[in-house]
Order: C-alpha cells, then structure tokens, then sequence
C-alpha cells in the first residue's frame, strides 16, 4: 500500500482540480491545496494514528458481528409476531430475510414464479412493519435496532 505522502502527491491535480471549482481562482486554488498537502505531510503521522485506530475499531466491530452480535439488534418482538402473521407470510420472512435462503429455490420449492414469490414477500414484510408499527411504536421508527420494547417496560402484545 502507498504511504499517506505518496498518496497524497499523486493526487495533486485532482485536489487542485477540486480547489478550482469551488474557489473559481487558479492561483488561490494552487495556494490552499498547496498549503493543505503541507499542513498533512506535516501531520502525517498523526493521519496514520487515526487509520491505523480507524481500522483496530473496525475489526473489533466486524469480530463482534461474527461472533453473534448482531443478533442484539434484532427486535425481540419479531418472533412474538410472527405465529400471528398469516402462515404464508410467517414462513416467507423467517425463510428468506432470517434464514437467507435463496429467493430462486424457495420460489421453486413452494411452485410459484419468482415474481409471485417477490409480490409475497412484499405483502409479508409491510404486514410485519405494521404489527411491529402497532406493537412497538417509538423504537419501530428507529429501524427496531436495540428494541427494549420486549422488556418489562415495554407494551404487551
């Protein structure tokens, strides 16, 4: 990989470029990138530091998700929900948005045409947001990410 000072140089022309249609004065423009690149050559090392922390806590979160994390986001109310969806729906969102199956064979294994399968889900999943609408109110407006809704606190079904 290219050190943040090589990268830097060889993109000169386009930061000058960028300069220019904004400041719409070729010299002012030559001065600020100019004075821009200094202040990072500069602090270059510093740019490392943050990369290099950038890149620590993105795998720390990525190690997280792997590790079953994510599951902690899902809304606890979905599995409470879904018995009383109807059965063709039920089915449609734990098979293809939980257990990620194939779009292609679950169409083929239920005999129904991809499209018809894709209307469906479509039905299914705004049956879903409403209940989950009626059910959880506030955090359903937030994506249901983090739900306390489920809790002791939280509205019954």
């Amino acid at each position: 990989m290219a050190t943040i000072e090589t990268q830097l140089l060889e993109n000169v022309r386009e930061f000058t470029a960028f300069a220019r249609k904004r400041l719409r004065d070729p010299e002012l423009a030559a001065d600020v990138v100019q004075e821009s690149l200094l202040k990072a050559l500069r602090s270059s090392d510093q740019l490392r530091d943050v990369r290099d922390r950038a890149l620590e806590d993105l795998e720390r979160e990525l190690d997280g998700v792997q590790n079953g994390e994510e599951e902690r986001v899902v809304c606890s109310c979905m599995e409470r929900l879904l018995p009383r969806m109807a059965a063709q729906y039920s089915e449609l969102i734990r098979r293809i948005d939980l257990n990620e199956e194939n779009s292609d064979l679950v169409a083929a294994e239920l005999g129904i045409t991809k499209n018809n399968l894709n209307v469906r889900l479509h039905r299914a999943r705004q049956q879903l947001k409403r209940r989950l609408e009626e059910n959880c109110r506030v955090c359903a407006k937030h994506g249901c990410l983090d739900c306390q809704c489920g809790s002791s606190n939280g509205p019954a079904v």
